[in-house]
This record gives C-alpha cells, sequence and structure tokens, in this order.
C-alpha cells in the first residue's frame, strides 16, 4: 500500500508568548488576531492544510505568565475560516468546561458556514491551575478520559441524521430524544492529544486524529505503531500529528546557538509551573526535560540546517506521522522562510 503524503500545519500562536516559555526575543504582538490571519493566510499560500489553536484560560505566572494571554478557539476559528478558503481549523476544548450539545450547535454552524473545513481537538483537562480557580474539580487520569469518551459519543450522534433521536446515558450527561439541526453534511473531524495508556485507547476508539508529544523523532514509531494497533483492534483508522518546534540556519551550529539563548532565557517559574501541571494532570510529558519543555512547550526539538530539518520531518513521516504541525519562534517571518528553504526538499 502507498504510503500517504505529508500534511503541513501549524500549531498556532492564538497564545502570548508562544511557543518559548522565555523571554528570549519574544514577539508581543503574535498572539493577536491580525497576526494570527496574516499567518493563517501565508499558510494557505503555500499549500499548508492544517491549522491548531492552543486552548487555555490562565497563564503559568513567572515574568512570561506564559499562555497568559489567549484567544478563545471557537470564535478564533469562525474568523479565520471566513478570512481563508481551504484551509482546515481545528478549535480546541476542554472538556469540563462545555456540554456536548453546546459544542455539537458550534460545531454544525463552523462547519455550515466553511464548506466543512472545521474540526474539533479534544482536551480532557489537566490544569489544576485553570480548573481550580473556576471551582471545578478534576477527576483522576481515567476518569477524564472515560467522560471525555462520552462526550464524543454524544457528539457523533448529534452530528449523525441517522442517529437521531437518541437517548444517551452516563455519570455526566442524560440525554433524553436527543437531536440537533443542522447536522453537518460531513462529520467534523476529531482530534485527541495525549500518549498515555487512556489517551491512546481513546482516541483509537472515537477519534480521527491523534496528536501526540514525544521527546524525539526516533520515539515517534513506537507510539504510531501502538495507536495503529489499537485502532485496528476497533476495525478503524487514525491518522497521527506531531508538533514539531523548528529552528533552523545556514549551519548547524547556527541553529544550536539558537536553540540555547532561548533556553538561556527560559523563565524559570513559569517552566516549573508548566512543567509541574503537565506531569502532574496529562500523563503525556513524563519524560521531558525542563530545558526541552522551555525551549518548544513541549514540542520535539527539529533543528540544524535547512536539509537537516527536512530529512527530520520525513524520518517522522516514515514512521509513520501523516500530519506536522509545525511551531517556530518567530511564526510569520520563519513560515515564509520554511516555504523558501526547506518546503522544496520536501
Amino acid at each position: 500500500m502507498a504510503q500517504r503524503r505529508l500534511s503541513l500545519g501549524l500549531f498556532m500562536p492564538n497564545c502570548s508568548n508562544m511557543p518559548s516559555i522565555s523571554t528570549h526575543e519574544v514577539d508581543e504582538n503574535q498572539w493577536t488576531y491580525a497576526s494570527n490571519e496574516a499567518i493563517a493566510l501565508a499558510a494557505e499560500s503555500y499549500g499548508f492544510e492544517y491549522l491548531f489553536p492552543v486552548s487555555r484560560w490562565r497563564g503559568f505566572g513567572g515574568d512570561t505568565n506564559f499562555l497568559g494571554t489567549s484567544l478563545e478557539t471557537t470564535t478564533w476559528a469562525s474568523a479565520l475560516l471566513r478570512a481563508t478558503s481551504r484551509i482546515n481549523i481545528f478549535s480546541t476544548v476542554h472538556v469540563p468546561l462545555f456540554h456536548p450539545f453546546v459544542i455539537a450547535k458550534m460545531g454544525a454552524t463552523l462547519a455550515h458556514i466553511s464548506n466543512d473545513r472545521w474540526g474539533l481537538n479534544v482536551v480532557s483537562g489537566w490544569s489544576e491551575r485553570e480548573f481550580g480557580m473556576m471551582g471545578i474539580t478534576l477527576e483522576d487520569h481515567a476518569r477524564r478520559y472515560e467522560r471525555t469518551a462520552a462526550f464524543v459519543e454524544i457528539l457523533r450522534n448529534l452530528w449523525s441524521q441517522e442517529a437521531q433521536p437518541f437517548d444517551f446515558s452516563s455519570d455526566w450527561y442524560q440525554i433524553t430524544a436527543g437531536e440537533a439541526s443542522p447536522v453537518p453534511r460531513v462529520p467534523p473531524k476529531i482530534a485527541n492529544a495525549g500518549a498515555s495508556h487512556d489517551a491512546k485507547e481513546m482516541t483509537a476508539r472515537l477519534c480521527d486524529w491523534a496528536f501526540i508529544s514525544t521527546p524525539s523523532i526516533p520515539e515517534v514509531g513506537a507510539i504510531v505503531s501502538d495507536i495503529n494497533t489499537r485502532a485496528t483492534s476497533h476495525g478503524r483508522t487514525v491518522r497521527t500529528a506531531i508538533f514539531p518546534f523548528v529552528i533552523w540556519g545556514e549551519s548547524r551550529d547556527q541553529a544550536e546557538d539558537q536553540l540555547q539563548a532561548i533556553i538561556e532565557a527560559k523563565d524559570p517559574v513559569a517552566t516549573e509551573n508548566w512543567l509541574h501541571d503537565l506531569t502532574a494532570g496529562s500523563g503525556s510529558f513524563d519524560s521531558f526535560t525542563s530545558d526541552m519543555l522551555a525551549a518548544s512547550g513541549g514540542g520535539v526539538h527539529v533543528h540544524g540546517t535547512a536539509e537537516d530539518v527536512a530529512e527530520q520531518l520525513r524520518e517522522a513521516h516514515q514512521l509513520g506521522v501523516d500530519l506536522v504541525m509545525l511551531t517556530f519562534p518567530h511564526y510569520l517571518k520563519d513560515l515564509h522562510r520554511f516555504a523558501e528553504h526547506i518546503q522544496p526538499l520536501l
């Protein structure tokens, strides 16, 4: 069977200080809608296929207050879908904050206005820093994914004319003769981020995309293989995406120097809070070091010359990755450089 083509996307800077937990060369206005629209239009012009946002409700303190200012992702997607014409745009939703009927209606609306270019990234919720300020107590890891599974199952029914009306009973949702209209012509794609057992099992059973984190490119293969095996056991296929943090220069030393400058200016307070919340709540980042997280916010480091970067992205694809959601230190400038220097090599 022929290997699927590698798709290109961006993990967008809709939050402040993305993607690095560092004070090095921070673009103060990169999070704004005007900046995001310019990036989206440029990505579309270069043939990129996907945009994903970060959903945050509170920052992580320190000098940067990492991700502390953010654009809500369904309204953000609505504006970008109208500004663009071809690229697929996802929203990221924290399950404990929304009823599935609300997201189903939002999603059907976004699918309607965009000719079915909208998708949903579901997050089970992991930051006590955020949910604690709202008075929401997070359940243990396994129970959070049980709730997310129920959430997705209800969405699937609300996006299917044949499934309605339907009843649904769980510890979190009681649905009686549930129905919604309009129903999207094409069911929106659903993604889930996580590499824990619970995340991979729920994704394999119910989702279309697995959005995974990994400390290095060679370690991608085992995670992709595991997800594919789980999906096959459910009679399904799931596509996989990673979010590389990309830095390149005329030489490997130049790229390494830029990476080290970011790390040397890391915000220790925000990094520690980010690392604590991730390892305590998500189950997906336990093998990441403080410096690696500070540089990329959790994305795998891909750096070197343009040829090195292209080779690492090809390796990820050969290991089964379908989509690379790129992050850059300076999104718009680096996107133009990527299209000129690296994209032709792919």
